[in-house]
């Protein structure tokens, strides 16, 4: 049976490494930063880079689909701690993104990776203000990630929320701000708009009332003003 499986490991590999123009195998055995017969990056890739000019080195591993990253990736610093987990779509930032340093968990980032394939774009995205209520956004698409969602910074050691701000596709939510979710306008209750309430109607000189009581009922007569024709 461990037979078997070493054989079929092996034609995986073998057939892996004929999609690559070139490629590297790990000391595990893992075909490795595969650039295929198109010059695209494709599967499993690992990064390393020495520090330069100052910015620190680094190494980083994920995946490649298509030419762009996807799924999940992790840098570590040349002493092996764990600087980064970025989750991509189409080779954009989506979902969650873990930031640390030595001390633990620092800030996370909410991203909504956009399709860089398509010209417009149509998202669900949650009213804020009511919750379970779900509205369609068309945008234009500029192939890139919208901030989108909360954003969280915790105190040094601690799980401990030490300030948070919500993004709406790249809008920063005020709270108390109202918004439509498509996009039109931002109303904040400050500048919110407000019925103009009827001026009181003036109530007429006593002396009017009783004529127009007297002659109530009666034909209109016409009055001569002077006027010739």
């Amino acid at each position: 049976m461990r037979l078997i499986v070493l054989l079929l490991l092996s034609i995986c590999s073998l057939q892996s490494m004929a999609q690559c123009k070139t490629f590297r195998i790990s000391a595990k055995g893992d075909t490795l930063n595969c650039v295929d017969k198109n010059d695209m990056k494709r599967g499993k890739w690992t990064v390393h880079m020495e520090s330069l000019r100052g910015n620190p080195g680094y190494d980083e591993e994920g995946i490649y689909l298509a030419d762009r990253k996807e799924g999940i990736w992790r840098r570590y610093s040349l002493m092996g701690d764990l600087v980064f987990i970025q989750n991509y779509k189409w080779g954009n930032l989506d979902s969650i993104s873990q930031y640390y340093t030595i001390a633990g968990l620092e800030h996370e980032e909410s991203w909504r990776a956009m399709n860089p394939d398509k010209a417009y774009d149509t998202l669900e995205v949650q009213d804020i203000n009511k919750e379970n209520s779900y509205v369609n956004v068309v945008i234009k698409n500029e192939g890139k990630s919208m901030k989108h969602g909360t954003w969280k910074w915790y105190r040094p050691g601690s799980m401990t929320i030490i300030k948070s701000e919500v993004y709406v596709l790249n809008k920063l939510k005020v709270p108390g701000e109202k918004s439509d979710m498509a996009g039109e306008a931002n109303v904040s209750d400050s500048t919110t708009a407000t019925t103009k309430k009827p001026e009181p109607k003036k109530e007429k000189p006593k002396e009017v009332q009783e004529f127009e009581k007297k002659n109530s009922g009666k034909k209109a007569s016409k009055v001569r003003d002077g006027r010739t024709g």
